[in-house]
């Protein structure tokens, strides 16, 4: 629904619109602080103290927020455990006239936190959706790490088991947009090491620690640099949002075979039946020639069959 006019209201009231709750029963997704209580808008405060329910990731950590602002509206569970009964049941509320604010533990509802399920069962049935703007971390993160904004991409967590975290790093090696990932503070030394062998020492990396809380901190510069910092402390703690530059121009062609050179199939067939050894061998010898992983120079020797 298009927002009205705000109507006339007494000094510093807040005006009401035409997509409010007071129009019909709605579910609305509210950003909440990722750290900082000031950063919530006016019109979230307003709206979690008009829906008839708000559905919380965490009803203990979300009842910090609505305790700061005075805010006494019920609360209800809706996690990851949950999801699959607690949506069927606000979209029965929805459906009798109530209205319901959906909020995470921190940022915005649905980005690597539940939600989408309520969402999707909302819109099927016919029920307004409607966000409600604010904090995000991995945005704070991107417009603070100083690396190209133009083009982005954001996956979310990066897998927690190492095969595939590698090869989700791998998969980004010439990327030509700046790479975006929420990472666990245990894991990140992990993956920096992986970012040092599959994109290179010299990639550009960003760690975002804590944005926007207490003990912010942005640690910028070539991977191998912020990994050494890293590994200089006792331990890393606190929330991390990881940032991987862009492939630079040397960078996008690197186990490229120029115009005219042998393919990895014919250079494999080439040394295993010079030197005697076996593709393993062989295959192994072509990727540290070509300054690739053996992976990729598997992967694409496989392409070539």
């Amino acid at each position: 629904m298009r927002e009205s006019k705000p109507e006339a209201s007494p000094a510093g009231a807040v005006a009401r619109h035409a997509t409010d709750h007071s129009a019909g029963p709605a579910l609305y997704l509210v950003a909440t602080p990722i750290g900082n209580l000031e950063d919530i808008t006016f019109r979230a405060v307003r709206v979690l103290k008009e829906v008839d329910a708000i559905a919380c990731e965490d009803t203990r950590q979300t009842q910090k927020l609505l305790s700061h602002y005075g805010i006494t509206t019920r609360t209800i569970s809706y996690h990851e455990h949950n999801e699959i009964t607690r949506a069927a049941e606000l979209v029965k509320e929805m459906q009798e006239g109530a209205s319901v604010a959906l909020v995470t533990d921190a940022g915005m509802p649905g980005i690597s936190d539940p939600g989408f399920r309520l969402v999707s069962l909302a819109i099927r049935h016919h029920l307004p959706v409607v966000p409600i703007p604010g904090a995000s971390a991995f945005l704070a993160a991107l417009v603070a790490s100083g690396l190209p904004t133009d083009s982005f991409r954001f996956s979310g967590f990066l897998p927690a088991k190492g095969g595939e975290r590698r090869a989700a790093i791998e998969a980004v090696k010439t990327s030509p947009r700046t790479q975006v990932f929420y990472e666990a503070p245990h894991r990140v030394v992990e993956a920096l090491t992986d970012i040092c062998e599959l994109l290179g020492d010299d990639r550009h990396v960003v760690i975002a620690r804590e944005v926007t809380k207490v003990h912010e901190e942005f640690l910028r510069g070539r991977a191998r640099e912020v990994l050494e910092a890293l590994k200089s402390r006792v331990g890393v703690k606190g929330e991390i949002t990881l940032l991987i530059g862009k492939a630079e121009p040397q960078d996008a062609h690197v186990g490229i075979a120029a115009p005219g050179c042998p393919s990895i199939r014919q250079k494999l067939e080439q040394i295993m039946a010079e030197e005697k050894v076996d593709e393993r061998t062989a295959l192994k010898k072509i990727a540290k020639d070509r300054g690739i992983s053996k992976s990729e120079a598997y992967r694409e020797l496989q392409r070539s069959k």
